[in-house]
């Protein structure tokens, strides 16, 4: 369906005068950035070796995971325990590392300081407002660069110097309280009519709203229209309930949107009400004067705030070109860039023709060819997807990622030998702390190899004390523990910790019930079954798995309809009780 709704832009003048032309603008550092999904990526290295951040604005300070900590042997200092690193979804404990050889942007930093602790991004981390806010900065991700900019004698507008003929919106931002951080970049906002106040958040793989800010303009869960989006998570330890709702307008600074559809949660961002994420990057070019606290931008096209405008208009009705004139990329770099963002915003055609040629131009860049396989896997191209993966690997046999996710597809292809020494590839690759270990784990279980299971799920757990992910890997510990018959005790404890933070889960209830079936408990695995069934009545192995434990328990035709009920389900679940030892 075509969306009608246009973006109304208030021009602003860009008159020259006396003090703009004492105005110096140069560039510190220029930071490419790819899109891989919703996150914008750049690297950086420690020590020569290779590590991709997320470029997020709305992080107050650069962090890192604790097993990124260990991963390139950063020293992690305790810091007060008053301090707590706070996210969207909760708030973990956190301590510090230096890091004495970090490079950025082809720029060595003798010496930069890092939070560690929350979440594992599957990334080496967030780069923050340490780094972002040392000097003004441009967030120009329609054409995948970050620039830290320096500038002297500038008059209070005209610093969108790529305008041209575009209009350009300034947002006077909130003044930081203390002069020792630069926390985030805020502005007041209007929100059908009622000010808001926004961080604008790089890291938000989309715009979100507060649940109290969005009862504030007249919009619950319960209000027509709303429909639930699911859970997200971030750098605390519990998954957040989100819910997608429709707005009369949204108004940053002279942009104004009619009809937006935004995300909201119930969550506590401090003192803002919003974070405008990348959704909003992705189709705007923006200049962050922290010298002049004022937010400079234009508009560049695209979908936002879960619209596909047709165009955009000034505020006197005139139509805005929005034609891309930067040009044509002339490197296999640039394509690569270019391609990420049409991936990330669905435009998986254009992106695959930027891939093509990034792939042309450096036919034995193994990174350009592994970005084509996602974007052909994304447009439902297996068998090319299937191909790429088999050259990135030829190219670049350590590439772990690339092996996992060949494995996927060879599992969902019937070739379960080949997914196998995908996963041995991987495994012998990953460091012991990486974040692809918690997916190993769960591969490892759909090939039926519970031992490889536990020694990958007991990696992750050392190193991530308190992930969102958490609860998963108790569970699939649980899981493999059960299957092997091992360490019993242990594993109904993993699974107890699994259910107290989710505890109408099916799948972790019926991994405790295996565990209480093999402990003799068959009462109790009866009732752990019965409550996996009630969440999931078609699950076909809980089903089988209750018929065993009825048996067991003296209930001979609870037994037997159980069994036959399973068998017509998937006749494969009797052949698994057999391989795990059940029968």
């Amino acid at each position: 369906m075509r969306v009608k709704t246009l973006v109304s832009v208030v021009a602003m003048a860009l008159a020259p005068s006396a003090a703009w032309a004492d105005c110096k603008v140069g560039k510190l550092l220029d930071l490419p950035v790819v899109m891989a999904g919703r996150r914008p990526m750049i690297t950086a290295q420690f020590g020569g070796r290779d590590a991709r951040f997320i470029v997020d604005s709305g992080a107050f300070y650069s962090t890192i995971a604790r097993a990124t900590a260990a991963e390139f042997g950063l020293k992690v200092d305790a810091l007060p325990s008053n301090f707590r690193l706070k996210g969207v979804n909760g708030e973990t404990s956190a301590s510090s590392a230096v890091a004495q050889n970090f490079s950025l942007g082809g720029v060595t930093i003798p010496k930069v300081s890092f939070i560690v602790g929350g979440s594992d991004t599957g990334t080496a981390g967030l780069l923050g407002q340490n780094i972002l806010g040392l000097a003004d900065v441009e967030y120009d991700l329609p054409h995948g660069m970050v620039r830290l900019m320096k500038t002297s004698d500038c008059p209070k507008t005209g610093l969108a110097y790529w305008a041209g003929g575009k209009p350009v919106t300034a947002l006077k931002l909130e003044r930081p309280e203390s002069d020792r951080f630069k926390p985030h970049t805020v502005a007041m906002i209007m929100l059908n009519g009622r000010p808001i106040r926004a961080t604008f958040d790089t890291g938000a793989q989309t715009s979100l709203l507060t649940l109290a800010a969005a009862r504030r303009v007249g919009i619950t869960p319960e209000s027509p229209g709303v429909v639930s989006a699911g859970f997200g998570t971030g750098v605390g330890t519990r998954s957040i309930r989100t819910w997608n709702a429709s707005f009369d307008s949204i108004a940053i600074g002279g942009e104004t949107i009619p009809k937006p559809k935004i995300d909201i949660a119930d969550v506590d961002l401090g003192t803002s009400d919003m974070l405008i994420g990348i959704d909003f990057f992705l189709t705007h070019r923006l200049f962050v004067s922290n010298a002049a606290h004022i937010l400079y931008m234009t508009y560049e096209g695209g979908p936002l705030f879960g619209l596909t405008p047709k165009g955009a208009r000034t505020g006197q009705g005139v139509a805005i070109d929005l034609t891309d004139k930067t040009g044509e990329p002339t490197d296999a770099e640039g394509f690569s860039r270019r391609g990420a963002v049409f991936a990330s915003t669905n435009k998986l055609k254009d992106a695959l023709a930027d891939f093509d040629k990034a792939v042309a131009l450096a036919p034995t860049e193994s990174r350009y060819v592994h970005q084509r396989a996602m974007a052909r896997l994304a447009n439902r191209q297996m068998l090319p997807a299937l191909a790429d993966l088999d050259r990135t690997i030829a190219l670049m046999p350590t590439d772990s990622d690339a092996h996992i996710v060949r494995a996927g597809l060879r599992i969902g292809g019937g070739d379960i030998e080949g997914a196998k020494a995908d996963l041995e590839a991987a495994n012998a690759t990953l460091a012991p702390s990486s974040n692809s270990r918690l997916t190993l784990g769960g591969m490892y279980d759909r090939l039926d190899m519970p031992a490889a299971a536990l020694a990958n799920y007991d990696l992750w757990l050392r190193d991530h004390p308190e992930d969102a992910k958490r609860a998963n890997a108790l569970n699939g510990r649980c899981w493999a523990r059960g299957q092997l018959n091992r360490e019993l005790d242990k594993a109904l404890a993993d699974c107890n910790a699994a259910l107290k933070a989710f505890p109408t889960r099916s799948a972790y209830l019926d991994s405790r019930a295996l565990v209480r079936l093999r402990r003799g408990e068959f009462v109790a695995a009866l009732a752990d079954y019965d409550a996996a069934l009630k969440q999931n009545p078609r699950a076909a192995w809980s089903l089988y798995a209750r018929g065993i434990a009825a048996q067991h328990a003296g209930r001979p035709d609870e037994s037997t309809a159980n069994r036959t009920a399973a068998l017509t389900m998937d006749r494969r679940v009797a052949d698994r009780a057999k391989r795990i030892g059940l029968e």
